[in-house]
């Protein structure tokens, strides 16, 4: 409907004389409003049809909707109107998301590119802001990858964008389209692009030696020019304006689960504009490369060391394993969901992928062995006999265990020194030690052997002239003598 105000500036533009393509221009408006409102500005306001009173009941939601994202497409609208009842039609709530945005920008044209089925992949990464879990956030990213031919859609949700979620992902993409193109798509991430000289491209060896296994040949994106790879993009404004507004998630697998069931029932369902079919319908005519039997384990994979809390430390978390491996460098291999870890080649422990960080990821049977441990070892005779000593004693066989120094060896070498120089000096020197922490038999039989050997002490010599004996001679200074032997270096240079 036209607003007064706006009739009235037709009018009085047309007065001045300006043209009706002018005024249009000028009032953002269409060029038969002008003509009909410049002919008759007294004309009738036709009633809005019927038709939209059917959106009536939903205005407060869709108010709702447009405050918690301004840009939700009119599809994702209409889905959720349908949930609550709703049986109009697309066209009258893109009438109405349109009439409460006001006039858009128009877009750019670009041209568009056609591949033979089974041709080639298109790739992408698309940034999501971020998920919360406790205290942490942790950022979100999206893989998107399509069959260009057929525009059919797979996606894969991760927390990172390195070397190992890319190649995990298009191997999961690989398994969800059944097979492999012949060609691959990407732009100039560092992932797979490291530098390009003109024509000439480097790629990434990490995702050329991937490539090799399915007999993929990369093709880059030339800098600058987006609509090479258009469908992807558009694949990935498609998933930011139909999949997420109006969700919401409780971790990355929930994120996944809700990304495939919107692939199986919308996204690769609907009727696509440019081809005028359905993704998975047209996907029937592609023939795909056979996947390999057997498929690279694309885990991320470091070597970490086991601190004396039995546990590794790996993004930010803390994963027990096993108290015999304390001091070792075990093998750990992470995806989103599982953190194994390895001894060489044999599976030691498999924890669930904590997302929050300052965690520590404790299997039971790990601690139970840990008590095991400390309670045969404190049944031990020489052990037991140690401790008898007092609370110092127990508190060094503590810091023992903690420093990781063999315990019997060492106590059975203090009990010996314990029968040589008696308890009272053993505990003696036990409480010395623990001042510096300085743990091991060794340290308590040095203090005990200064504390027990005397000390002589020796009367200057006399010589038989008194003069002789108050005698007192200057420091020397150290700087001389240092150079007079730089003197004499040089002369023998």
């Amino acid at each position: 409907m036209i607003d007064k105000t706006v009739i009235f500036e037709i009018t009085r533009l047309k007065r001045l004389g300006w043209s009706e393509r002018k005024i249009a221009r000028h009032l953002r408006v269409d060029r038969s409003t002008v003509k009909k409102y410049g002919e008759n500005p007294n004309r009738r306001f036709k009633k809005p049809p019927a038709r939209s009173l059917k959106l009536a009941p939903y205005l407060d939601l869709i108010d709702q909707w447009l405050s918690q994202d301004p840009q939700v497409k009119a599809t994702v609208v209409l889905q959720r109107l349908r949930s609550k009842g709703f049986s109009g039609q697309i066209t009258i709530v893109r009438d109405l998301l349109r009439k409460l945005r006001g006039p858009q920008k128009h877009r750019q044209a670009y041209i568009r590119f056609e591949s033979d089925p089974g041709q080639q992949m298109q790739i992408d990464w698309g940034h999501f802001g971020s998920l919360p879990y406790g205290h942490t956030k942790r950022k979100l990213y999206a893989l998107a990858v399509l069959e260009a031919y057929s525009r059919m859609l797979y996606v894969e949700f991760t927390h990172s964008q390195k070397q190992h979620s890319l190649h995990q992902g298009l191997i999961n993409a690989f398994s969800f389209f059944g097979g492999t193109p012949r060609e691959i798509l990407v732009d100039n991430m560092l992932t797979a692009v490291i530098e390009r000289q003109g024509s000439i491209i480097r790629f990434n060896d990490a995702f050329l030696d991937f490539l090799r296994i399915f007999n993929i040949t990369p093709v880059a994106c030339n800098p600058g020019a987006p609509h090479e790879k258009g469908k992807i993009e558009a694949a990935i404004k498609y998933i930011r304006r139909n999949f997420w507004p109006l969700r919401s998630f409780k971790d990355l697998n929930d994120v996944q689960n809700q990304a495939k069931q919107w692939l199986t029932t919308v996204a690769n369902v609907r009727l696509h504009q440019s081809t005028g079919q359905q993704p998975d319908e047209r996907f029937e005519d592609v023939t795909l490369n056979p996947l390999p039997d057997l498929l690279p384990d694309c885990r991320e994979v470091c070597l970490l060391k086991v601190h004396k809390d039995f546990a590794v430390r790996f993004d930010g978390n803390s994963y027990t394993t096993p108290p015999w491996t304390i001091g070792k460098k075990l093998t750990v291999k992470a995806d989103t969901a599982t953190v194994t870890i390895y001894n060489g080649s044999k599976k030691v422990v498999a924890h669930q992928r904590c997302w929050q960080r300052h965690c520590r990821i404790e299997n039971k049977a790990h601690k139970e062995q840990v008590q095991k441990m400390r309670k045969r070892l404190w049944q031990d005779r020489q052990i037991a006999a140690f401790a008898s000593l007092g609370a110092d004693a127990r508190l060094y066989l503590q810091g023992l265990i903690e420093a990781k120094i063999p315990i019997k060896k060492n106590i059975s070498k203090i009990l010996h020194l314990k029968d040589e120089y008696g308890s009272a000096a053993i505990i003696s020197a036990i409480q010395k030690t623990m001042i510096y922490n300085a743990y091991g038999a060794d340290y308590i039989e040095n203090i005990l052997y200064q504390q027990m050997t005397p000390k002589k002490h020796h009367a200057p010599v006399k010589l038989k002239k008194d003069d002789l004996n108050r005698i007192t001679l200057t420091e020397p200074s150290l700087q001389d003598y240092d150079a007079h032997v730089l003197k004499w270096r040089k002369k023998d240079d």
